[in-house]
């Protein structure tokens, strides 16, 4: 079973994030596709990715005139460019569709990954590009039908001629230290155990630091200082930019905001719960704190 790195030196190495595929992709976008002729095929349902299963070595891409690929639903496929050389799409699967014979389906946020970083980040990348095709059909000012922009990624309305581009959304996500102590928090739907960090998205007006001010003191009660950016990962589910930061406790008692936390209090390091997997930026800052306190 393929798997990732225990560390990462940099935030850039990180899985869904381009540096992880390894120079195996080449984007390209939808108006240059080719034939899908020993095409790979990157097939999603929900955030699973459909792989074959081969009894011997690493799971891999489906191809066109595979074995089993003919009873492969794969309508509506979006063209990628090419994977090692050759054409690249991505479809979505049915939500019933179960994998048949020679072929498993493998969660790209599952807490032990079964695929190595640059299909993690394939996957991911997939995930992110059909998301955006089925939310960008119809223009959003005038209702009007939207095609794609000639070499772009970006849509443009038929009616009213408006342009609309991929929608990526920043987020900040933010390690809160103090002295031999780090404030964690949980969300109910996460794992038995697993705590992570203060993360939110930007709001209207607000710089990167003034999101991190704001949502710890929202979420937590705590006010910060000393804020450091420290690196970004793509998180392509289904369109964020992580944007993570290291800040130092300024002040103020732990209260759980409730609406969005489950609990929320100040850990010492020597006695943390379940950490995120290390896949995630959240689990990297950790990592760089707790090694920079070693």
């Amino acid at each position: 079973m393929p798997s990732l790195p225990s560390s990462y030196d940099s935030p850039l190495h990180l899985p869904f994030n381009h540096a992880a595929l390894d120079g195996r992709l080449l984007l390209a976008t939808p108006d240059q596709a080719v034939g899908t002729a020993a095409a790979h095929w990157v097939l999603l349902r929900g955030t699973e990715v459909l792989m074959t299963a081969p009894s011997q070595g690493e799971p891999t891409w489906p191809e066109t005139g595979g074995p089993g690929f003919a009873e492969l639903p794969c309508a509506h496929a979006v063209f990628l460019g090419s994977w090692d050389g050759q054409p690249l799409y991505a479809a979505r699967l049915p939500r019933q569709f179960e994998a048949p014979a020679g072929f498993s389906l493998h969660n790209l946020l599952a807490t032990t990954p079964s695929l190595d970083a640059a299909q993690l980040s394939l996957g991911g990348l997939a995930h992110q590009v059909l998301h955006w095709e089925k939310n960008s059909r119809f223009c959003s000012g005038c209702g009007g039908e939207l095609r794609h922009l000639p070499g772009e990624w970006g849509k443009a309305c038929v009616a009213c001629h408006y342009a609309h581009f991929p929608h990526i959304h920043p987020c900040i996500i933010v390690l809160v230290r103090r002295a031999g102590e780090v404030l964690l928090v949980r969300k109910r739907e996460w794992p038995a155990g697993r705590y992570s960090l203060v993360a939110g998205f930007v709001e209207f007006g607000e710089c990167l630091e003034e999101t991190v001010a704001r949502e710890v003191l929202e979420e937590t009660g705590v006010r910060v200082k000393n804020l450091r950016y420290v690196g970004s990962q793509s998180w392509p589910f289904p369109s964020q930019l992580m944007a993570g930061f290291v800040a130092d406790y300024d002040g103020g008692e732990v209260r759980v905001e409730e609406k969005e936390l489950e609990d929320a209090r100040w850990f010492p390091l020597a006695d943390l719960p379940t950490l995120p997997p290390q896949r995630s930026i959240a689990r990297y800052l950790l990592d760089h704190f707790l090694d920079l306190q070693a």
